[in-house]
């Protein structure tokens, strides 16, 4: 921040030179004119006293004229290469009142309008912070600085939750979510937050929330870890159990919290078992989505295609990222053809087809091997990522 003031102080000298010079030159010229004036009074001062000897009679016409061609030159030799005075219509005041007020209208226009502390932040985001506080203090004055900003209230919320703050978290996830829509996940970290906040207590604003998160994506783990708690906390055993088995089917294998939420079940196991009931296990989970789909060429586009050319078909989430979500190259010779597209053909491990609840088919031709761009296409109507009927698309439009 210090250079950001050391260039903002020498554009300033810049701007008040421009001001500040022609006072300079003024008075230089001020002092030119003065010295003119002096040189006159004394030419004028000869000149009387040349005036003075003649009337006296110790000169006579002759030398009178001859003393004032003298003095007439040594005038205009003091005076030779003095510029013509001029007339300045601002005046002195002007310009000295311009050198003090610019430089304190233009501070002012800056710390209104400016963005000193964006700068700063953006200088302190730059090096790694030394502890959680200062990093809270960073996220704090960013999200002071943006509050228009959904990511940062999000990450502020995370950072409340790591220090024991959820009723600050609360805040944060429900601003956040009010900016960023009611995503699944901020659904889930605002429940979660207020369900501590409130001494982990269930309240029908802590269910509306999970309900609804649920209800966007059935996989929302922040959701489903917490009503296994909720569940746990008021000794509905089986329940928890329920929730946390459906969590442990999202975690990756190598998952660190994968050995907590077994325990967690294995208790919830004892505690049911106890208590005289008797644990329901599950049903077996499927190996995921998996569509069957059959793709033609309308008969009008069999002229207008090579057997070379290139067919993708692929399922992409109707409410989500536009990536695919499993896809297939084919060619136009190998229509028409029957193809399955499941969680293994994933583009991304992240991207399932079973992470999404509703999917559109689409099946493109591309000459150019482009998957984004082709040159005809086929298109399916919005359907479960759950569905078993096998469907049927047929490439009979231009891809635009």
């Amino acid at each position: 921040m210090i250079d950001f003031w050391l260039a903002a102080g020498l554009l300033l000298l810049v701007a008040l030179s421009f001001l500040l010079i022609p006072v300079l030159r003024g008075r230089r010229a001020q002092r030119e004119e003065d010295r003119t004036a002096l040189n006159v009074a004394l030419y004028q001062e000869r000149v009387a006293e040349l005036q003075a000897q003649q009337a006296e009679g110790v000169l006579d016409a002759a030398q009178m004229d001859s003393g004032r061609a003298e003095a007439a030159r040594e005038l205009l030799a003091d005076t030779e290469g003095v510029a013509a005075p001029r007339v300045s219509k601002l005046g002195k005041p002007l310009p000295l009142l311009a050198a003090v007020l610019v430089p304190l209208l233009g501070l002012g226009l800056y710390l209104h309008f400016g963005a000193a502390d964006k700068v700063e932040l953006t200088r302190e985001f730059a090096q790694a912070p030394q502890s959680m506080e200062e990093m809270t203090q960073r996220l704090e004055r960013a999200v002071a600085a943006q509050p228009d900003s959904a990511e940062g209230l999000y990450f502020l919320g995370r950072t409340y939750m790591a220090q024991e703050r959820p009723a600050d978290a609360a805040k944060m996830f429900e601003r956040a979510a009010g900016l960023a829509g009611r995503q699944p996940e901020l659904l889930g970290q605002w429940a979660q937050a207020q369900y501590f906040a409130d001494g982990k207590k269930w309240s029908p604003k802590i269910q509306a929330l999970t309900d609804e998160a649920l209800k966007a994506d059935p996989k929302e783990v922040t959701s489903l870890g917490l009503l296994g708690i909720a569940a746990f906390e008021g000794e509905r055993y089986q329940e928890a159990i329920d929730y946390w088995n459906r969590l442990l089917a999202q975690l990756p294998p190598e998952d660190n919290s994968r050995a907590a939420l077994q325990g967690g079940i294995q208790r919830a196991a004892e505690r049911l078992q106890a208590s005289g009931g008797t644990v329901v296990q599950a049903p077996a989970a499927t190996k995921g989505a998996l569509l069957k789909v059959s793709v033609d060429l309308a008969k009008e586009l069999k002229s207008k295609v090579q057997p070379g050319d290139s067919v993708f078909i692929f399922a992409r989430a109707t409410s989500g990222p536009p990536a695919p979500l499993a896809a297939k190259r084919l060619t136009v010779a190998d229509l028409p053809v029957t193809v399955e597209l499941g969680d293994a053909d994933a583009m991304m491990p992240q991207l399932k087809l079973s992470n999404f609840p509703e999917v559109q088919l689409v099946a493109r031709i591309s000459r150019a091997g482009q998957p984004t761009a082709g040159e005809w296409i086929g298109r399916s109507g919005p359907l479960a990522s759950s569905t078993t009927a096998p469907q049927k698309l047929t490439i009979d439009s231009p891809d635009q």
